[in-house]
């Protein structure tokens, strides 16, 4: 198993998707494809690429610098940058918010990680150094705050020890969404509701005033804690009794068979709720694994990968300075300014929009994988694939914050039946994920978007089976052609609920065929994707002749 990660490491960012044993390598290989890197179709290809890629860069920042027919309309949400003494488009609030704290948030990884270090010399057990460790995380980030989440993570963990396994799910589901309801409507809550000698205590809030805005993820760990308590019970098995070798297990051993029933105490629940790397963003890590980490270091956590995992993130938060600074794509589009602009300029707009939203959730993530990583904690990876780099709507949201993929997949998906119901379950799993997200009307309807234009792709598998249609030469074309058309939809789908909104992508759409040319730009933009998802099939194809198999 370590040569075969040592032989993918500059390859894979997440050591679960290298095969376990040579033998799995070899049948991956065997379904590949030869390679058509250097066929005449590709080398069309190849000038396309080089043709195109610049054009979409060029026409994106001439609409959007300062040369732009709209540049004064959205000039103020603009600050002076660090770039060559040009502006930086900070007007993210989100991301704006994360890159502030840039500087202290690695200051305070380096602080953990130098004190772990020497927690382990004095022989401090891990678990009860994270639950420390997060008690003073916590208080600085939240204040005071900080009780009002005792209140409810002491509320999750009580009923587990006096309600059975059905009623027990059913509450932590109600309490789940009441408190997803009751924290957006109220905002944190008030100690001063309760008695005016608590005000006081409301002036405590921290660096973040918000504790309740960060909260969804320990509603997804809560659940897991909940579900692997219940599971345990009833499964009434462990990796003792199953005669495993702890060092060694799987990651669906380690997850599925779970641990000793003394593990399920209220302080590895804490500890697991209120992890310090993982708490803010995630990504998500099931407590089964969770604590199966914190006794056993996983080979894949090395000094080399990790060292390679922060020279990724680094690059990552260059690309995104890079952008932010030449591109305005994002005071454009929340003021709405692209009247005027032609087709081409209109839809890279939108494109590198989606691109800044893609980064700008990448770089939290693999941050604070990143410092998991330091602190022996091997976390899945939540963005496996660049997003220009996806033609598979279903493919897509695997890939897309992964680690809640597979939270969803694991505690909603199959417990409601998986596959036997795809579209109803699709529908569930994508209305809980924008409720989740914030309750806003724009997050449901790009819920409800993403399942009905999951819809089409399943339909087209169902009418041209691979098994019966894969050796024909056509089929790839086929395939590429509906690949085109799941592009459009995802990025309207996308567009619709983290950019602009209905009422937005509806006006972007108008202006971009309400001239002639907006018609034969759409079958030359076509075109032009037609091509690139041929290159991503190939990407695959080049994966699995080296025996990998992303299924994404």
């Amino acid at each position: 198993m370590a040569n075969l990660a040592s032989l993918f490491l500059l390859d894979v960012l997440d050591t679960r998707l290298i095969p376990s044993s040579q033998d799995k390598i070899n049948q991956v290989k065997k379904h590949a494809t030869p390679s058509r890197w250097r066929t005449p179709e590709f080398f069309v290809y190849y000038i396309v690429f080089i043709t195109v890629v610049p054009q979409m860069f060029w026409a994106a920042m001439r609409a959007t610098n300062e040369n732009s027919i709209n540049y004064a309309i959205y000039e103020a949400k603009l600050d002076q940058g660090w770039i060559f003494g040009r502006k930086v488009d900070n007007s993210d609030a989100q991301y704006s918010g994360f890159r502030s704290k840039i500087p202290v948030l690695t200051a305070t990884m380096l602080l953990h990680f130098i004190l772990r270090k020497l927690s382990n010399v004095i022989k401090v057990k891990r678990i009860s150094f994270d639950l420390f460790f997060a008690v003073v995380f916590l208080s600085v980030l939240y204040g005071t705050g900080v009780f009002k989440m005792l209140i409810i993570y002491v509320t999750g963990f009580s009923f587990t020890r006096f309600l059975p396994q059905k009623s027990g799910m059913l509450f932590t589901w109600a309490l789940a969404i009441a408190i997803l309801f009751l924290n957006e409507y109220y905002e944190g809550y008030k100690f001063g509701w309760i008695h005016s000698v608590l005000l006081p205590l409301d002036r405590y809030s921290g660096l973040l005033s918000r504790w309740d805005v960060n909260f969804n993820f320990s509603i997804l760990r809560m659940i897991s804690y909940n579900y692997d308590y219940y599971a345990g019970l009833n499964s009434a098995t462990d990796i003792e009794k199953k005669q495993l070798d702890e060092k060694i297990i799987t990651e669906r051993d380690r997850i599925d068979i779970g641990s000793r029933r003394a593990d399920y105490n209220i302080v590895n629940y804490l500890s697991y709720l209120t992890y310090s790397p993982l708490f803010i963003a995630g990504p998500i890590i099931t407590f089964n694994d969770y604590i199966y980490q914190s006794r056993h270091s996983l080979p894949s956590v090395q000094f080399r990968r990790t060292l390679l995992y922060a020279v990724r993130v680094l690059i990552s938060i260059l690309v995104m300075e890079w952008l932010l600074h030449y591109m305005y794509v994002i005071a454009l589009s929340e003021t709405r300014s692209w009247t005027g602009l032609s087709p081409l300029e209109i839809s890279m707009v939108g494109y590198f929009y989606l691109n800044t939203i893609w980064l700008k959730l990448l770089i939290p993530w693999r941050f604070f994988r990143l410092w998991a990583l330091l602190d022996g904690i091997d976390s899945p990876e939540n963005m496996l694939r660049c997003m220009s780099d996806n033609y598979s709507a279903s493919a897509f949201w695997r890939a897309w914050h992964r680690s809640f993929n597979r939270w969803v997949i694991r505690y909603i998906y199959v417990p409601l039946g998986g596959s036997r119901h795809p579209i109803r379950n699709m529908f569930i799993v994508f209305t809980f994920v924008a409720f989740w997200h914030d309750i806003q009307l724009r997050l449901l309807a790009w819920g409800w978007l993403i399942t009905l234009f999951i819809v089409p792709e399943v339909i087209g598998k169902l009418l041209f089976p691979e098994k019966i249609w894969g050796n024909r030469p056509i089929y790839r074309h086929m395939c590429a052609i509906g690949a085109v058309a799941n592009i459009y939809l995802m990025m309207i789908a996308n567009l619709v609920g983290f950019a602009v909104g209905l009422d937005g992508i509806r006006d972007m759409i108008v202006d971009m065929f309400s001239t002639w040319s907006g018609v034969p730009y759409f079958l030359l933009s076509s075109a032009c994707l037609f091509v690139g998802v041929q290159v991503m099939f190939e990407v695959r194809a080049s994966e699995m002749r080296r025996g990998i198999n992303i299924r994404c």
